[in-house]
């Protein structure tokens, strides 16, 4: 089957970023090679694959984490759209894309303060100082993170006398105030228990038609669950790109089926 066909699928939907023959290297190694696919808008997008495949390595991209350590490059282009912004362009600030693209990692990471001033990091860090304008934003996180009626009455508590659980919600809370565009998802909920991640996962089913929303999942399960579109990724390359339950209920790509009905990964 040819490239063309494999990733033939065109959403219906509005495309919010559009990956064009991205590979990026980690000084001469090729992480990531030569993928193109739509991100849709305020939809969930999943990448899966057996670890080392370049998930995470492609997700970090977006927001230009590579950017922090020497020797890392990229080829290709992200556009931002509407507006066409090549995220990856040299010219582009990497420090206004952060704000722009929130981040939630595998462990949460929440900073030594109040969950108050947890939330509104990324706030104060824009110039916001108005109290009022803070405080109807923590709470407007907190509430999209279904956490506010836990934490309303502790605000000023520290963020670590949360539950593993109420933290990750608290990262996440963290990158929706600064309303972003894409918000990037790092395997969130793979040190959580069950009873954690399953509120995790009703969590983006809640914001998921909100933010556009990209997720790196080990767990094939998850992604079904929570995703709209799937793209499976192998040794850096994507292997195939579709609509979650068209990928996987009628894979085109012999590979995927392999990996998800666990011949290999």
């Amino acid at each position: 089957m040819s490239r063309a066909e494999r990733f033939s699928y065109e959403p219906e939907e509005d495309i919010r970023a559009e990956v064009r023959n991205l590979s990026f290297y980690y000084d001469d190694f090729r992480a990531v090679e030569d993928v193109s696919m739509p991100l849709a808008a305020n939809r969930i997008t999943a990448l899966i694959g057996a670890s080392g495949c370049g998930k995470s390595t492609f997700l970090r991209c977006f927001n230009r984490m590579h950017d922090l350590y020497p020797g890392n490059r990229y080829e290709g282009q992200i556009l931002l759209q509407p507006e066409g912004l090549d995220l990856i362009a040299p010219e582009t600030d990497a420090q206004l894309i952060r704000l722009h693209i929130g981040m939630v990692f595998q462990k949460p990471n929440p900073f030594p303060k109040s969950i108050f001033e947890n939330v509104a990091a990324g706030l104060r860090i824009r110039g916001v100082k108005d109290r009022t304008v803070l405080a109807d934003s923590v709470e407007r996180s907190l509430r999209s993170s279904a956490l506010w009626d836990e934490v309303k009455d502790r605000l000023g508590h520290s963020a670590f006398s949360l539950s593993g659980g109420q933290q990750q919600r608290l990262c996440i809370a963290r990158a929706l105030a600064t309303d972003p565009q894409i918000l990037l998802l790092d395997e969130p909920t793979s040190a959580l228990d069950p009873i954690a991640t399953a509120r995790i996962e009703d969590l983006l089913h809640e914001i998921g038609h909100a933010v556009t929303v990209l997720i790196v999942t080990h767990n094939m399960h998850q992604a079904s669950r929570i995703s709209d579109f799937t793209a499976f990724m192998h040794l850096g390359e994507l292997i195939e790109f579709n609509r979650t339950d068209d990928l996987f209920t009628s894979p085109k790509v012999e590979q995927t089926e392999d990996y998800i009905s666990g011949r290999f990964g």
